[in-house]
């Protein structure tokens, strides 16, 4: 008999989220971390000063509030901790000139407010995030769904039959129109399209991809409904309470354990071997890592066993660009130059469609952006346990970061090839630069900061291979029913009782649980 039902490898929100629930039906899931933590990306540490608890990575859980995932596991996971802090206004965008424009949970504002930026801005936003609530049980479904099922198919076919087939085929060909399409087309201002812009890059896309304009729709119509929450006491609490439920269930969670191989004996996968030379035996393994992780090293000797075209589809497989984080201790408050940002979430320092283009296409040819498109996050603002009684805590993220650098858009910074010490401060100068523009007073009330280049987020996950913290590119050649590679069918494997999860993996990249969520259903919880 096996040693467990379920040996789940890796430890975030995907494979959490499947060992809380097949835990939850009684079976003997064990989590294999080879870290010294849990949760992946989701880690709160004292980096700067002590009392100061920043979000190393992953910080705003409005993708996992709004999932199936939390919908099944949310009522568990509060009466093991986790609770979640809120504000009205998740997000806005500062422009270079000072103008800028907050995004509210409240539609009636939001209506006005950029109907006053430019009449019919407001209008076309309703429009915008009303038919996204109009068509949620049918596109959730597909981005979030199970794809390659008869309910799938079934959905499909109602929407042929609702549509007619041309008018299925003309919502399809609306829903792959890029960011850049949707908003110039639709929104007169600027400043309007500077708000939605840079949230193209948060999902692994750009402004010219494919599908990033519907992707922008539902950004706005989610933000809008469930704002951009923070956990209380910071990202890591949610990986305590999902470790407290999984415990709670009978299911167990082991740190420092490098699984090296996994066993297959005729075809089907039967347990794990570790890099210490243990064996562990389980009716599934399910891994929750990245392709390169799965194919090139887990089943490194299985390759026998594995369709011809594994390793020609794993050299295709493609990651994106890097991340890079900047992290502030700071005495005394935020005091922006800027009126109305004190609340908000979210900010993204960015000045239009271009900006954000230009900066992600530098960042895609090696070279270190001339003016990054910066995410700016307070989560002092909504969880004041963050950081010490009149002191305030910044996240910054840099989303377009280059994964090996050639050069540097802006000529000034030398580099050599890699993301040394060197060039991260030197990167981190340059945002700073650009921050302090915007903040009175703000060098002389810097405690403390901590940068993180793609170098150093790999480091501590190997599956941000590059610092690609989507899992892989998610252009749409690679992503659907195509993620991670063509002929693959709902995180299964060429192995028997091998199951593969993770942001490499549809519904994708995200705090959502989608895969892991899927995953389990699948398996009987």
């Amino acid at each position: 008999m096996a040693d467990h039902d379920h040996i789940i490898v890796g430890s975030g929100i995907n494979a959490l989220v499947a060992a809380a629930m097949l835990s939850a039906k009684g079976k003997r899931v064990l989590v294999l971390e080879r870290g010294d933590r849990f949760g992946g990306c989701m880690r709160t540490e004292e980096i700067t000063l002590p009392g100061f608890h920043h979000d190393v990575m992953a910080a705003t859980f409005v993708l996992f509030l709004t999932s199936p995932a939390h919908a099944a596991l949310g009522a568990d996971l509060a009466r093991h901790g986790l609770e979640f802090c809120h504000t009205p206004h998740p997000t806005a965008v500062l422009r270079p000139d000072g103008s800028s424009l907050v995004l509210t949970t409240d539609r009636a504002a939001n209506i006005k407010a950029f109907n006053a930026v430019s009449s019919g801005d407001g209008d076309r936003h309703a429009a915008d995030v009303g038919a996204i609530e109009a068509d949620a049980p049918f596109l959730f479904a597909l981005l979030g769904g199970e794809l390659w099922s008869w309910p799938t198919a079934k959905l499909l076919a109602a929407q042929a039959w609702k549509r007619g087939i041309r008018g299925l085929a003309a919502w399809i060909g609306e829903a792959l129109r890029p960011m850049r399409a949707w908003l110039e087309t639709g929104y007169s201002s600027e400043l309007t399209q500077a708000l939605y812009a840079p949230w193209v890059l948060h999902t692994g896309l750009t402004t010219e991809s494919a599908y990033g304009g519907q992707m922008g729709k539902v950004i706005a119509f989610a933000l809008e409904a469930a704002g951009a929450p923070v956990v209380k006491g910071g990202a890591g609490q949610a990986v305590a309470a999902f470790k407290s439920l999984i415990e709670a269930n009978g299911g167990e969670l082991r740190a420092n354990c490098d699984v090296d191989q996994i066993v297959v004996e005729n075809g089907r996968a039967t347990g794990v071997r570790l890099a210490d030379g243990t064996t562990i035996q389980a009716g599934n393994v399910i891994c929750s890592v990245a392709p390169g992780q799965l194919y090139g090293r887990l089943l490194r000797d299985q390759t026998k066993q594995l369709p011809d075209a594994t390793g020609q589809n794993l050299s295709a497989f493609r990651h994106g660009r890097g991340n890079f984080q900047l992290h502030y201790a700071i005495d005394g408050p935020i005091r922006w130059k800027s009126k109305g940002l004190e609340e908000v979430a979210l900010i993204h320092l960015a000045e239009s469609i271009d900006s954000v283009s230009k900066s992600s296409n530098e960042a895609e040819r090696g070279m270190l952006p001339e003016t990054p498109t910066i995410c700016v996050g307070q989560p002092h603002r909504l969880d004041p346990s963050r950081c010490p009684e009149g002191k305030s805590i910044l996240w910054l993220q840099i989303p377009d970061a280059p994964r090996m650098i050639k050069g540097d858009a802006a000529g000034k910074v030398a580099t050599s090839g890699a993301w040394d010490e060197a060039t991260r401060e030197a990167f981190a100068d340059r945002i700073e630069a650009i921050l302090a523009k915007h903040i009175t007073g703000f060098k002389k009330s810097v405690l403390a900061r901590k940068a993180y280049s793609p170098t150093d987020l790999e480091s501590m996950n190997i599956n941000l291979v590059g610092g690609d913290p989507y899992g892989g590119a998610c252009a749409l050649d690679q992503f659907f029913i195509w993620r991670p590679f063509a002929g693959s069918v709902n995180n299964s494997t060429a192995i028997t009782d091998l199951h593969h999860i993770g942001a490499s993996t549809h519904p994708g990249p995200g705090l959502g649980g989608g895969s892991g969520f899927l995953l389990a259903k699948r398996l009987g919880a």
